[in-house]
């Protein structure tokens, strides 16, 4: 699958949206990645987890962590295809910690992954998550890099698609400028 074709699903379950958003890291945007509408389909998620998994298995991981909520079905269906174990960070009291308990071996080697990388600070929490845990994290992931590939994370990257959205700080944003409404159609509260 190349970028085209993954943009053309989320195009086709009206997972590309434009508009005037406010992003979980607190940036605005004019177009936002809903994931959720393309995973709510078992079929998609497992054909964009394996193609995933397929850009990853070379780095050996037996376990794929995500951060919750967005990249839980992704770390399923990456562990999947893998025949790997999958688990989940959540934040409490706003850290990000391995919970339900979900463990790590010393040196495990384990994938992190993500719905959609933006400025990469969940996945960032993430790694650092399941290294204070033991594991070893030997790459990372995501069915999108809105960042255009921008985003450095000191280890081995794969995306589905790469493209550049750009973000703006709330108080340079020209979509506010303008009056333009925004919405947060994320999971998070904005930082």
């Amino acid at each position: 699958m190349d970028d085209q074709e993954v943009l053309e699903i989320f195009r086709r379950h009206n997972s590309l949206l434009e508009g005037h958003f406010i992003l979980s890291s607190g940036l605005h945007s004019d177009r936002y990645i809903q994931c959720a509408l393309v995973l709510q389909f078992p079929k998609v998620a497992e054909q964009l987890g394996a193609a995933l998994a397929a850009k990853l298995s070379h780095l050996g991981a037996v376990v794929v962590a995500a951060p919750a909520l967005g990249g839980v079905l992704v770390a399923h269906e990456v562990a999947r295809a893998l025949g790997a174990r999958a688990l989940f960070t959540e934040r409490q009291d706003g850290i990000m910690k391995l919970r339900r308990g979900f463990q790590l071996t010393e040196d495990e080697p384990v994938l992190v992954v993500e719905d959609v990388i933006t400025t990469g600070g969940s996945t960032r929490e993430t790694v650092q998550c399941v290294e204070e845990a033991g594991g070893r994290v030997v790459g990372v992931g995501a069915l999108i890099d809105r960042s255009g590939g921008a985003v450095s994370l000191g280890l081995p990257k794969a995306a589905l698609a790469t493209i550049l959205v750009h973000n703006y700080n709330p108080a340079e944003c020209p979509l506010c400028k303008s009056g333009v409404p925004a919405v947060k159609p994320g999971s998070r509260s904005p930082k």
